[in-house]
């Protein structure tokens, strides 16, 4: 009987021994993965914003997610409790662009498969993903043929008129759309802000010079922006 249970004990041993191998060897693997996946993040970025912690925060994310998926297991009830536990957290920042929910859940998918000992399929699933993301950065897929802008133009308070510039618009531009009108200086110039699409090889400043014969020379700006503008 005691060889029997010296034999139980040794044997839960060497359990427990592989799994905290195991645990440790999926950590390692997640955090290199995740990474691999943050730096890709980095260097394939255009949108306006760019953030350091949610550069981090894919790392910890795919970390803490495998650490998670140990955890739980084959244990349902300990996966419901871990439901429950999370159902409380309420995350406040909104993402400013839909690509950097993409790469949440790319760091997050390559840690529950080193979580639940998928190593090998975690290694090809981020290799194969980083390809096509490089392929469609590099190839700028999906990039429309001509980018709108926003157009800010200042005008005298006494001469604001909304068609004024409808004519040289008409001219000049695809598309344009008044998006806003507001006072400045004091309330003594008004700026309308259009969102505005260009003709082929038309010029920004062959369209700012018309402009500013029409405004009085006042200022005039073309912003350029990598992501949709509203």
């Amino acid at each position: 009987m005691t060889t029997l249970l010296n034999e139980i004990r040794q044997l839960a041993d060497v359990t427990s021994r592989l799994t905290v191998l195991e645990s440790f060897a999926a950590i390692i693997l997640s955090f290199i993965l995740t990474t691999i996946i943050a730096y890709l993040y980095k260097k394939t970025h255009t949108g306006a914003r760019y953030s350091q912690s949610f550069v981090q925060t894919i790392i910890i994310m795919g970390v803490t997610v495998s650490v998670i998926m140990i955890v739980i297991g084959n244990n349902v009830a300990v996966a419901f409790g871990l439901v429950g536990a999370f159902s409380i957290i309420r995350f406040r920042s909104a993402m400013s662009d839909p690509k950097d929910i993409a790469f949440i859940f790319f760091g997050m998918a390559a840690g529950i498969s080193c979580g639940l000992g998928f190593y090998i399929l975690a290694i090809i699933f981020t290799v194969s993903l980083s390809i096509i993301i490089l392929f469609l950065y590099f190839i700028d897929f999906g990039k429309s043929g001509s980018s709108k802008k926003r157009l800010t133009i200042t005008v005298p308070e006494n001469l604001h008129d909304e068609n004024t510039f409808d004519k040289i618009l008409d001219q000049y531009l695809k598309s344009y759309d008044l998006r806003s009108i507001e006072t400045t200086n004091l309330g003594t110039m008004i700026q309308l802000v259009y969102i505005v699409q260009n003709k082929e090889n038309v010029k920004d400043k062959e369209l700012m010079d018309e402009l500013r014969k029409v405004n009085g020379n006042l200022k005039v700006s073309v912003n350029y922006l990598s992501t949709e503008v509203y």
